[in-house]
């Protein structure tokens, strides 16, 4: 099987289950990815390891697993949000884990600890707060996920077979050489296109709610694709693992989700 065609079965298969997830149950979503979390962190403290860094992988992992868990119990309206307090606990438990593990570097694997759970744990934990931003008891909008998800996945996507077919300039040469203007402006006029369709059907926010958020898709998805490949450069990696074929890892699927969540996050939660 060709590489294109691993990719697209991958990817429908990813596609299907993040979609089923998400409109079948927002429990069944927060178990999803919570193993993606998962997943996730153990990737990127595995790939800091290869650049001689020591990150607590075990501290890390168990901090991130109470960090998402409790925003999910939270957003799903199974826990008072005073219990996210929990999570200073845990991440001064992490000071304290370095202490007794004699290595020669303590403070530089503490601080890729800590940002594998900025990194990762961070934004997967606030999309569970995507479908209700107001806090409503009983409310699940599932649009505002899946509208979401449907603005990454076209814009990737744009970008990625727009750059092939006729991508000739660098978006960002010293970062990566794949990425083209062509790339990243078909992407983005794709993904506002969807988001103008998906407006008619996904009637909980706005039009011009929607175009905002593809916007920060656009952007902010863009520039955590580009953060990502500098990451994977700087340790001189071609993926972040093998678990998705076609894509490589966790990181590599969801790098836009990372930085584009956040921004998307605090726009909702002001709006509404």
């Amino acid at each position: 099987m060709s590489n294109l065609a691993t990719r697209t079965v991958t990817g429908i298969v990813l596609v299907v289950l993040v979609i089923a997830a998400i409109i079948t149950d927002q429990h069944l979503f927060a178990l999803l990815f919570l193993a993606f979390t998962m997943m996730g962190l153990w990737e990127f403290y595995t790939l800091v390891e290869r650049a001689g860094v020591l990150p607590n992988k075990l501290a890390g992992l168990f901090a991130g697993m109470v960090l998402f868990i409790t925003n999910a119990l939270v957003a799903l309206n199974m826990m008072d949000i005073e219990w996210l307090l929990i999570n200073f606990v845990c991440i001064f438990l992490i000071f304290l884990f370095e202490l007794y593990r004699e290595n020669p570097n303590p403070f530089t694997n503490i601080a890729f600890t800590f940002f594998g759970l900025l990194y990762v744990a961070v934004p997967f934990s606030l999309l569970n707060y995507f479908p209700n931003p107001a806090f409503i008891p009983g409310v699940y909008h599932s649009s505002l996920l899946l509208g979401f998800f449907f603005l990454i996945w076209i814009n990737d996507t744009g970008a990625y077979l727009v750059g092939s077919a006729i991508g000739r300039h660098r978006l960002f040469k010293r970062v990566s050489l794949k990425k083209t203007w062509e790339g990243a402006i078909g992407g983005g006029v794709l993904a506002m296109v969807c988001a103008y369709i998906i407006s008619f059907y996904y009637v909980h926010i706005t039009v011009s709610d929607w175009m905002v958020i593809a916007i920060m898709v656009i952007v902010f998805g863009s520039y955590g694709d580009l953060f990502e490949s500098m990451f994977k450069r700087s340790i001189n990696t071609k993926d972040s693992g093998n678990i998705l074929p076609g894509h490589g890892g966790i990181l590599d699927r969801f790098d836009g989700v990372f930085m584009a969540a956040p921004f998307v996050f605090v726009y909702l939660l002001m709006n509404y």
